[in-house]
């Protein structure tokens, strides 16, 4: 792999972690624009690094006619309206459809201005099959990062636990915590762990 292809690789990954965490923006509409603005930045940075004359008003309608019509978000959205479960849910949902959208543009754009194309020959119609697949592809890639930041969000909390224990103890050791004040602050820090 090539420094182009690998630094378009990072753009489009960080692209898509933005656009999944406006994906949680609770506000339908919100949401949306946050994407489409994540997006549009991504193949703002796609051009520089392939050395592209960007044209933000060909950004904009692009993406319209690409991501405009998976009818899923605006399912996803839908859902983020149930009182409750709905923001919850759907923001999921959302975030992980958002991620996939973004990562599918980012490979279009790539694939296109890797085999020489520019803004002016981009055809939507004819890269519209490889949006498709790589949006299919794009669920999977967001879903395992998706866990993977909730592995790490668990990782930390728990590694937190662990050094507040290990200051608790120093406390004790030093003398500056009785045994039953000790106890009393440990226990207040061990059940967030669970």
């Amino acid at each position: 792999m090539d420094n182009q292809t690998s630094h378009a690789d990072t753009i489009i990954r960080n692209h898509m972690l933005w656009s999944m965490g406006a994906g949680f923006i609770p506000v339908p509409i919100a949401d949306f624009f946050a994407v489409s603005a994540v997006q549009l930045d991504m193949i703002r940075q796609l051009c520089k690094v392939y050395n592209i004359d960007f044209q933000q008003t060909q950004g904009k309608a692009v993406i319209t006619a690409m991501t405009g019509s998976s009818l899923a978000r605006m399912g996803a959205r839908v859902v983020k309206l149930i009182p409750g479960v709905g923001s919850v849910l759907g923001g999921v949902t959302l975030a992980v459809l958002s991620g996939a959208s973004t990562y599918a543009l980012g490979e279009v754009f790539k694939k296109h201005f890797e085999t020489g194309g520019t803004f002016l020959d981009f055809d939507v119609e004819r890269l519209k099959k490889f949006y498709n697949e790589k949006f299919e592809k794009g669920k999977q890639v967001a879903e395992e990062l998706r866990k993977n930041q909730e592995k790490t969000e668990t990782s930390a909390d728990q590694s937190d636990v662990i050094t507040q224990l290990q200051q608790l103890a120093k406390l004790k050791e030093d003398g500056i915590l009785t045994e039953e004040e000790f106890l009393e602050l440990k226990k207040k820090i061990i059940p967030s762990m669970v």
